[in-house]
């Protein structure tokens, strides 16, 4: 049962169509943001309209910094006049308990309408990073829908700022946080430019967060600071993905990974958005092209390309521009052939081919996994080359494939690279 269905409306202009000069606009701006029409009460002897205009003006003054004069100056009509949220700065008593935070870790969302000035995969990628600014500092953890009615529902009101830090700060308030009135933090109310690609939390910002959900969770029984616990080989693991990068190999779970040199004992174990924030978890596919260092991960109907370790610019590109049908939603297992370069695709029972050099899908198919890799049956979860095997994970178990012979040499379990 949901807490609380949230929408977020991304409003950045403070100003309506209609012209109005400066003390109208400031009545405006004051009603709009600091519950002015709200406070008005009856005349009296001691108290005048223009005193409550003077005390709004004050407060306002204060939230941002400004001297106090209660007088509509040059720099408070700056403040007034710049881009913001269109949320109020200050709330009734009787709004509050809709700032409340969420009382569950695992959160949807939807975007219900898209802005015609953006195409819908940017505005996909900017939510998912948007999102993810805040699971990485915290315990929660966002899923999107594609219908029906999400934890949290994004429609666009206004266009025309930085849509990143609008969504990040919008989200903000989605997951309990009002304004701010530190100039550092993403929830003050006025947008200012900052590169997205560098943004970071403020440590208030955090602080807050942290104060309504607590810092990430570790799983104690899968992380160890010191190495892999103790019961590491007792555990009936699975993995995400698997996969060469450079001489190292990495495995994929959940929000994280394990990575190792092949026949050494020493295990590293990295948070995936602590190497590449704008990566999310869950990543279901990943292969490396053996000599040019790029590395691919899938997740969903989206593929990241990472070179050198960076991820590139224009990602995430849809897994359709490689030559998928339509039918597929999403791959779960991947792997790159280095001696006929060629990449192949599991989905469901069926396998595809993609021609490296020719940069197209080979024609013919999908073909039935269980009829072209002789012992090997669906679902794959994730396949590793290495020295002219194939290693086929599924589930607890790996199965070790000849490709000369094409057949299955070995059973073992996923976790023997880790010396289980």
């Amino acid at each position: 049962m949901k807490f609380l269905t949230m929408i977020v409306f991304l409003q950045v202009s403070a100003c309506g169509a209609a012209p109005m000069n400066e003390s109208e606009f400031a009545e405006w701006y004051l009603s709009r943001f600091y519950d002015y029409e709200e406070d008005r009460i009856p005349m009296t002897k001691s108290k005048s309209n223009r005193n409550f205009l003077e005390e709004k003006l004050q407060e306002m003054q204060q939230f941002f910094g400004l001297e106090a004069t209660g007088q509509l100056d040059t720099s408070t009509l700056a403040i007034m006049h710049t881009p913001r949220c269109g949320v109020p700065d200050v709330e009734h008593l009787r709004s509050l308990p809709q700032r409340s935070r969420w009382m569950k870790r695992y959160l949807t969302y939807r975007i219900y309408n898209y802005t015609p000035d953006m195409k819908r995969e940017d505005v996909d990628y900017i939510f998912q990073k948007a999102f993810q600014v805040w699971s990485d500092v915290t315990p929660l953890r966002f899923r999107k829908l594609h219908q029906g009615e999400a934890d949290i529902m994004i429609l666009f009101a206004f266009g025309g700022t930085n849509l990143f830090l609008v969504a990040v700060h919008e989200l903000g308030h989605s997951l309990g946080l009002q304004h701010s009135n530190n100039p550092k933090s993403i929830m003050y109310p006025t947008y200012r430019y900052l590169d997205p690609n560098t943004f970071r939390l403020s440590a208030d910002d955090i602080h807050k967060i942290q104060s309504l959900y607590g810092a990430p969770v570790k799983n104690p029984s899968m992380i160890n600071p010191g190495g892999l616990p103790s019961t590491f080989c007792q555990q009936s693991l699975s993995f995400d993905a698997v996969t060469t990068v450079g001489e190292k190999i990495f495995f994929f779970k959940d929000w994280f990974f394990w990575w190792k040199l092949p026949g050494s004992p020493a295990t590293n174990l990295t948070s995936i958005s602590s190497i590449w924030p704008t990566i999310p978890s869950g990543i279901q596919a990943a292969y490396e092209i053996e000599g040019k260092n790029q590395l691919f991960l899938f997740k969903d109907e989206q593929y990241w390309l990472i070179n050198n370790l960076v991820p590139e610019p224009h990602s995430p590109r849809s897994i359709y521009s490689l030559g998928f049908s339509a039918s597929v939603k999403k791959v779960d297992a991947a792997v790159f052939d280095p001696i006929h370069q060629k990449v192949y695709f599991f989905v469901d029972k069926q396998y595809w081919r993609y021609d490296v050099r020719r940069k197209l899908m080979d024609p013919t198919y999908p073909k039935l996994i269980s009829i072209h890799f002789p012992g090997i049956k669906p679902k794959i979860d994730a396949v590793l080359y290495f020295k002219r095997h194939y290693y086929i994970f599924q589930g607890a178990y790996q199965l070790e494939y000849d490709l000369l012979s094409r057949r299955v040499t070995k059973t073992l379990k996923s976790t023997s690279w880790f010396g289980c």
